[in-house]
């Protein structure tokens, strides 16, 4: 089920929704059934084959979960247990002994529940990506099986690891079965994030039923999801399904596209995977403000990023915080030296461009992202000196440009469909003539509500009048992508009122009328 889809605006949401309300105030165990029955729905709408993926993801977890924690002891935690005073050198030694027997338990539970998980998702991920580059370098001929990839699954996977991990080290006792289904499977964050942890989720669930905050915050919260919920679906239906209408021609034909065309092709893939993803993410937050619950940021206005380095602080941002903390930190972080951190940041690298995707287009993609990342870091952990006044703002500027273009070239390679077409494109910018876009990008944005002002203003008949509503569509949203307000911004300075109201309802409407042409999210794929 999508989020921009007729079936979940209209029955899934509000069915969820009354439903929820109406059993919090009765039973608050119920409340939690209920929405995690709908997210099992949700998620089992796209195929019922993916659904008994997730529940048996979701119980044998769960048993790892509590396995870990009797590994600790009966109170769930044995870390967290009180001191007490021993009398005697061999009750102190016993203690010792029988704490390091549960931390070996409980690390050989926790490390097994982790290989079991990556053994999944390389099943179902990178089996087929193993065995055909086994083929090619040994000459042998094994059968591709064609697995079909449960939608979401590096997602669920990632979070329950990060789950296990945090029970070993302490950081939770054991939780019911509801509230880690729950936590697992909650709807809006599900296909594609954000990755959330624990300490974010699980308080707000432990508050249905015994919710004490004003009638007026939670008024507050709801009416704000609604707003973030109806520009996130904006983003994604109004101005990433547009672009992604024109990428998909230029890539479905890139060796009969000029030098312009190709050209264009990468930044409109920039802003539609940005606007795509993040409007996902928006309209997640939105649904659980909905329910009465927040989830974490994964963007802020990463094109806004003066280098590499704070760009990975904007885009994505719960899985930059994933790989910190699962990866990163325990292969050292920078606690040995600069050469093995920044041999750490390249291992991060590597493995988030393998997360995205089975390919050697996406292994490259993180290869550049990691070697731009180490360079960058070595400049700013060496630089004694610092610019100031407006040399530093034109520096800054010169930097914010570069970076795009740079994250823009590589988005080419995470988007192709081989490292050869990802080549392909990018040569055509400099070995084929430039010439006016054709008929098939400029379709793309001829919107049928646009042309028909442009129609009644007697502007369709001017000259090049096809490529006005291009460039005036691209223009606003590089505006809004560079020197706009990110929904977050704005939803901070929401208020309900009448005039907001109204704004709300009208891009509502607009993005309801556009739903015809239903696309899923880029990330879905992921």
């Amino acid at each position: 089920m999508l989020f921009n889809s007729y079936i979940f605006i209209f029955l899934f949401l509000p069915l969820c929704l009354a439903g929820f309300y109406l059993l919090q105030k009765k039973q608050a165990t119920l409340a939690k059934v209920w929405l995690t029955c709908f997210s099992l729905w949700f998620y089992g709408y796209f195929n019922q084959y993916y659904l008994l993926i997730m529940i048996c993801s979701i119980i044998g977890n769960y048993l790892i979960h509590c396995l870990i924690v009797r590994a600790w002891g009966e109170d769930g935690n044995e870390k967290k247990k009180k001191k007490t005073e021993d009398n005697g050198l061999e009750n102190r030694k016993e203690k010792d002994k029988s704490n390091n027997r549960s931390n070996i338990r409980s690390r050989n539970i926790m490390i097994t529940g982790v290989i079991i998980n990556l053994l999944v998702l390389f099943y179902f991920k990178y089996f087929d990506f193993f065995i055909e580059n086994v083929n090619t370098i040994f000459g042998s001929s094994f059968p591709l099986k064609h697995i079909l990839l449960p939608l979401g699954i590096s997602f669920f996977t990632f979070q329950q690891i990060s789950f296990l991990v945090d029970t070993y080290r302490g950081e939770l006792s054991q939780i019911s079965l509801i509230n880690y289904a729950l936590f697992v499977s909650f709807f809006p964050q599900l296909i594609a994030g954000p990755i959330v942890v624990h300490e974010e989720m699980l308080p707000q669930f432990a508050r249905i039923g015994n919710d004490r905050r004003s009638r007026e915050e939670k008024a507050e919260l709801f009416t704000k999801g609604i707003y973030v919920f109806v520009l996130g679906l904006a983003k994604k239906v109004l101005i990433a399904d547009t672009f992604g209408r024109a990428v998909d021609l230029a890539y479905g034909n890139v060796t009969g596209i000029n030098g312009l065309e190709s050209l264009i092709t990468v930044v409109f893939y920039s802003l539609q995977l940005y606007f795509d993803f993040s409007g996902y993410c928006d309209m997640a937050k939105g649904i659980a403000g909905m329910f009465g619950m927040k989830i974490a940021n994964n963007f802020n206005s990463p094109y806004k990023a003066v280098n590499i380095v704070d760009f990975w602080k904007r885009w994505h941002i719960t899985l930059s915080r994933f790989f910190t903390k699962n990866i990163y930190i325990p292969l050292g972080g920078n606690r040995k030296g600069e050469i093995r951190m920044y041999i750490n940041y390249m291992i991060v690298f590597f493995l988030s461009g393998l997360w995205h995707g089975a390919g050697w287009n996406f292994i490259l993609w993180g290869m550049m992202h990691g070697i731009l990342y180490v360079i960058t870091k070595w400049i700013l952990n060496n630089r004694k000196t610092s610019v100031i006044g407006k040399k530093r703002n034109i520096g800054k500027t010169i930097s914010g440009i570069l970076t795009f273009c740079y994250v823009s070239i590589a988005w080419v390679y995470f988007r192709a469909s081989s490292v050869e077409q990802a080549n392909t494109l990018l040569m055509n910018i400099v070995t084929k003539p430039w010439a006016l876009p054709g008929s098939g990008f400029t379709d793309a944005f001829n919107l049928g509500e646009f042309w028909y002002i442009l129609k009644i203003l007697k502007i369709a008949a001017l000259p090049y009048a096809d490529y006005y509503l291009m460039i005036l569509f691209s223009v606003v949203v590089l505006w809004m992508t560079f020197f706009g307000k990110n929904i977050d911004e704005l939803a901070a300075k929401f208020r309900p009122t009448i005039l907001n109201s109204i704004i709300t309802a009208v891009i509502f409407i607009w993005c309801v009328v556009s739903l015809s042409g239903v696309s899923t999210f880029l990330y879905f794929n992921f």
